[in-house]
């Protein structure tokens, strides 16, 4: 028999038992179906954006539990959809002023980011107001960011950017007091970043780069001490950088690259204590070197080219009060590039052990390379090009994948004594004058070799056959080299671009180039070589460039079959001879239509760094001017100042891509053939010195892009075009054409001769000098195709056009 105490003891263990199983079966119980209501909206919505075949409506509508449906979320209590996250799935159409999503009352969290929606942003959003989190990032979103978001007061996360998004940034998202991450990035707002953003006390994240934003940074934003992340990076901000901005010591990211800022950098960096990351490039600022900066134990990333520093740089030690568990600093990459600073490159670049990219390029320092520098372990990029220095590179850079280190006064190299790891090598532009470097020829994996612009001598080595497999770029243009190019090139399957041009190579072509299959540049301008055409380069896939100008090439021209991809061809100043068949330039589809999936090879070649860059060469009545870069659709031909004759072949006509056309300096004869009118982009046409008769088409009068052209010294009659084109010509392009008539308005003379003998008395304005070009080098940029390198020899009229479309554009 139990007594009270037990039975009270018993009676105790039964509650707990029970009330254990209680608690155990409500912590298990399901939700609450979705509301009937809830699930009506979400269906609506889904029905108000088409339905991609592709990505199909992901909600069962047999389903009568909204809330296990993809991407919604419902209150486990009441059934309420708090949560719609439809990332990634293709809506592909836009928001409806009353659209069914704004019933869902308690919605907290809307992710509708890279779902193709088109259209505005409605302002019924802001009725939403317990909405906490808006990703509508990464669509076509167009149209003003409506005021009535700042009403939703619960808001800490808003992600609008990359959409086309216009106007200016509404003050009213001053008012989101709980806000910590605010994200407008890649739009195309305008006017000033508003003062009231300054109110978000709570924020911790303000990116508002790649848009049109102007004017000052206000001051306001120094209110902002909880902020870690800052990025005003391309935009049209100008003026200085509020003293208030030293307030926000959490930073640590700061990024004000590209805008118009003008002022100095505060004088003590190192109150941003937790910085990582400082990208100030691409602005006016001024001032001394930042050594304050550089004491911060946490900074990884310095960016601070392009800009107007100027003086000495150095490096002084970290701040005594960083942590002792800093082993050492961590800065990363550093980029000086572009500015004003002067002296020797420290010694104490050293002490940043964990350094993988220095770029110091386009500044005035002198004296050497520190040798303190082969202490960096992981340094992968070395930039110093365009710069003074001097004396010897040293062995210990080899080590090292990418270096850059033309425009300088180098002049010596140190042999290697152990294996290389260099990928890229760019000794261009320097004082080298010693024979081709043999121990080239026992790398491995060497890609991108710029040897060019030197005074290096003797033969080029057979030799590099036994590294040049792994070669995309070959570049040794303008030095002393002599001796016939090797055969070297039969495992070079990788080799885009070849350039030995303005050397003294002799010989005939390596045959073995006809297994360069990437092959996309054969540069051999200036050089004595002698051979018939290279028929054979025609089954090269990607030729893009061929430049055999100014060699002693001879024969016939009778075999042009592919050469499919061929966008320009310069084989002027050489001896060949025969007729161009009519159909010789059928084949070439290069120059017929624009297709980039013909250019697979348009990304860059090793890294961001390195990259070919050439120059076009315009010279104007003895004046050489230096440009850099074309267009890379530009498409040319120059035969010029050989001994071609017959008739220019019709198929000229098919080339509708075609920009520029140079027959000159042959023995051309018959008539212009007038189908040259179908080439619609021709800017460019010298058909001078040759033995051509008849009229000139008056269709070519149409041709309005056409801006230089010269038909001097032929057996040219009739009326000159009357196109304006034409009569914007100087009159030395008509020149030694005795019957031609017409050109009272070009020359500037009122003919006195009888007009019924279509011959106007002889012209005596001094002949203006003959246009020829120079093609060499393609080049390749960051992500992109970087061009062409072009030397041309233009009258001033055509120089002043062509000097407006070409534009200089670096790293």
């Amino acid at each position: 028999m139990m007594t009270g105490s037990h039975c009270y003891c018993f009676f105790g263990i039964i509650s707990i038992f029970f009330a254990l199983i209680i608690h155990t079966l409500s912590s298990t119980t399901p939700p609450h179906f979705c509301l009937h209501h809830q699930r009506e909206a979400l269906l609506e919505f889904r029905d108000e954006f088409p339905i991609d075949e592709f990505d199909p409506n992901p909600w069962n509508k047999s389903s009568p539990d909204c809330c296990l449906w993809k991407g919604v979320t419902c209150d486990d209590r009441s059934g309420q959809v708090i949560s719609l996250n439809l990332a990634d799935t293709s809506l592909n159409g836009s928001f409806k002023t009353n659209s069914s999503l704004f019933r869902l009352q308690y919605l907290r969290h809307l992710k509708l980011s890279y779902c193709d929606i088109q259209g505005e942003i409605p302002s019924s959003l802001g009725n939403l107001s317990r909405l906490t989190l808006i990703d509508l990032s990464h669509n076509f979103l167009v149209g003003e960011i409506p005021a009535s978001i700042g009403n939703l007061k619960r808001l800490r996360h808003v992600e609008l950017g990359a959409n086309t998004l216009i106007g200016a940034i509404p003050s009213s998202l001053g008012k989101l007091n709980q806000l910590r991450y605010l994200s407008l990035a890649a739009n195309e707002l305008t006017g000033d970043i508003p003062s009231s953003l300054g109110n978000l006390s709570s924020l911790l994240e303000l990116r508002l780069s790649i848009n049109h934003l102007v004017g000052q940074v206000p001051a306001s934003i120094g209110n902002l001490n909880e902020l870690q992340a800052i990025s005003l990076s391309q935009n049209n901000l100008n003026g200085t950088i509020p003293i208030s901005f030293s307030n926000l010591t959490k930073l640590y990211h700061i990024s004000l690259r590209s805008n118009n800022f003008t002022s100095t950098l505060p004088s003590d960096m190192s109150v941003f204590h937790n910085l990582e990351h400082f990208d100030v490039a691409a602005n006016s600022f001024l001032g001394s070197f930042p050594k304050s900066l550089f004491t911060i134990p946490s900074l990884q990333v310095v960016y601070l080219d392009d800009n107007q520093f100027i003086g000495p740089i150095e490096f002084v030690n970290t701040s005594s009060s960083s942590s002792s568990s800093s082993s050492s600093p961590k800065l990363e990459i550093l980029s000086l590039a572009s500015n004003k600073f002067i002296g020797l490159v420290p010694e104490s670049i050293s002490k940043f052990l964990n350094l993988g990219e220095i770029n110091l390029s386009g500044n005035n320092f002198n004296g050497p390379i520190p040798r303190s520098i082969s202490k960096l372990a992981n340094l992968q990029t070395l930039n110093l090009a365009n710069n003074n220095l001097k004396g010897q590179v040293p062995a210990y850079l080899l080590r090292v994948t990418t270096v850059t280190l033309s425009n300088n006064f180098f002049s010596s190299y140190e042999n290697p004594s152990e294996e290389t790891l260099i990928e890229a090598l760019d000794l261009n532009s320097n004082s080298f004058q010693e024979p081709f470097p043999r121990w080239i020829c026992n790398t491995k994996g060497l890609r991108f070799l710029d040897l060019s612009n030197n005074l290096f001598n003797g033969s080029i080595p057979p030799c590099l056959e036994d590294s040049i497999a792994s070669f995309s770029d070959l570049i040794l243009r303008n030095n002393s080299f002599s001796g016939p190019l090797p055969d070297i090139f039969a495992s070079a399957t990788e080799l885009r671009s070849l350039d030995v041009s303005r050397n003294h190579l002799e010989g005939s072509l390596p045959k073995s180039l006809v297994n360069c299959k990437a092959l996309q540049l054969v540069n051999m301008e200036s050089n004595r070589i002698k051979d018939v055409f290279p028929s054979w380069l025609g089954s090269l896939p990607s030729l893009h460039v061929l430049i055999l100008r100014s060699n002693e090439f001879h024969g016939t021209l009778h075999v042009f079959i592919g050469f499919r991809s061929l966008r320009i061809i310069d084989i002027s100043r050489n001896d060949f001879t025969g007729t161009l068949p009519p159909h010789c330039f059928s084949s070439w589809r290069g120059m017929t239509v624009l297709r980039e999936e013909d250019d697979p090879y348009m990304a860059d070649i090793i890294n961001e760094s390195v990259f070919y860059r050439n120059s076009m060469v315009i010279g104007v009545k003895g004046v050489e001017l230096s440009f850099e870069r074309i267009q890379q659709d530009f498409r040319a031909i120059d035969i010029s100042g050989n001994r071609i004759h017959g008739k220019i072949p019709e198929s000229l006509s098919f080339l509708k891509e075609l920009h520029l056309l140079n027959l000159s300096g042959n023995v051309f004869t018959s008539h212009i053939p007038r189908s040259l009118a179908n080439l619609t982009k021709l800017e460019t046409l010298d058909l001078s010195r040759n033995k051509l008769s008849g009229q000139i088409p008056q269709d070519l009068g149409q041709l309005s892009s056409l801006s230089y052209m010269n038909f001097s010294s032929n057996l040219l009659k009739g009326l000159v075009p009357r196109g304006t084109q034409f009569q914007s010509q100087n009159c030395s392009s008509f020149s030694d054409n005795d019957r031609l008539f017409g050109l009272e308005e070009i020359c500037g003379k009122i003919q006195v001769s009888n007009p019924t003998s279509q011959q106007p008395e002889q012209l005596s304005e001094p002949e203006e000098e003959l246009f020829s070009w120079t093609a060499a080098a393609i080049a390749y940029g960051p992500g992109v195709f970087c061009g062409l390198v072009i030397g041309h020899i233009f009258t001033s009229y055509y120089h002043k056009i062509w000097s407006k479309k070409n534009t200089i554009s670096g790293r």
